[in-house]
């Protein structure tokens, strides 16, 4: 792929209904010109069907290299559109998480991570679908949905990442263990049966949650997906799963079920809501699948997360 500044016609999409989107516009636009990226095109939108139709525009205006500057959700949105094709996705952390940012080494920093957009070297990473909908890092369901439900924009805005953590205790202590049925469409694996379940998730890329990782050798390049299974214990036993989140060792452990797959339809009692990447936008039964390769984004130049293999 050639470098980011032979990009003919470059456009900035900014949720200003993220975290940061609104404060960091004029940043977003005076970094991007001191790196010396000559942007054609500025797309704002306030999240929802707004965020998704300046997403639309931005890829129907025939950019070649689209910025997105938002949370998980923004960014999974815009890999779904521009999925299979030659447009190449730029990431600016302006969500709550970041977990793709942390996946794919992008800096934090916003003049940091306008520089590597510049600077950096085109990869390409893998896409997962559950029913036909984008997600980058995970999605779930269960815990995680009310996780997700307790996030107010005010908690978030207020603490940040902490936030996870505060909205993880709240929904524990009011969740329903559900069963859970695995299906593996292409045989690589027998059906599970799981009853009594804390969570279920299914991973694409390495981060999660603010920085839980999905498992030690999770990858978003890696053209699998790891599916992990948390079943209901003793606060004890779940406290030791919490402490090992950070480094993805939880997966060892005797109450968690993890195995790794390309395809897998997921069947709960009763059908339960699915997070992806931090938007409630699917409910089992769920089939999970992994495009290899299917979006080029653009990585600092010393990243260790992905290569460019081209699709196949």
């Amino acid at each position: 792929m050639k470098p980011t500044r032979e990009a003919r016609s470059i456009a900035v999409v900014i949720n200003a209904g993220s975290r940061k989107g609104s404060a960091a516009q004029k940043l977003v636009a005076e970094s991007l010109a001191k790196a010396e990226l000559p942007v054609s095109a500025v797309y704002t939108a306030h999240g929802g069907g707004e965020l998704r139709r300046a997403l639309e525009q931005a890829v129907s205006d025939g950019h070649d290299f689209v910025v997105v500057g938002g949370g998980d959700g923004t960014v999974a949105s815009a890999a779904g559109l521009v999925a299979g094709t030659d447009v190449v996705l730029g990431v600016l952390p302006l969500g709550t998480a970041n977990d793709l940012a942390r996946t794919l080494e992008i800096p934090r920093d916003l003049s940091l991570a306008c520089a590597a957009l510049a600077d950096g070297k085109v990869v390409d990473i893998d896409l997962g679908r559950a029913n036909g909908q984008p997600f980058l890092n995970v999605a779930s369901a269960g815990l995680s949905v009310a996780v997700t439900q307790a996030l107010s924009p005010r908690l978030k805005r207020l603490i940040g990442p902490l936030a996870y953590g505060v909205a993880t205790l709240r929904s524990y202590a009011t969740h329903k263990p559900f069963h859970a049925r695995l299906e593996f469409p292409d045989g690589d694996h027998e059906p599970v049966e799981l009853e009594d379940l804390l969570q279920v998730a299914v991973g694409n890329g390495r981060y999660y949650g603010g920085g839980n990782a999905v498992s030690p050798t999770a990858g978003i390049d890696d053209h699998t997906l790891d599916i992990y299974a948390i079943l209901a214990a003793p606060l004890r036993e779940q406290a030791k799963i919490a402490r090992s989140l950070k480094n993805g060792k939880f997966v060892e452990n005797e109450q968690v079920h993890h195995l790794t797959s390309r395809k897998v339809r997921l069947v709960t009692t009763p059908p339960l809501p699915v997070n992806l990447d931090g938007e409630i936008t699917t409910s089992t039964p769920t089939d999970f699948t992994v495009e290899r390769n299917a979006v080029h984004v653009v990585v600092p130049r010393n990243s260790s997360s992905a290569t460019f293999e081209g699709r196949s």
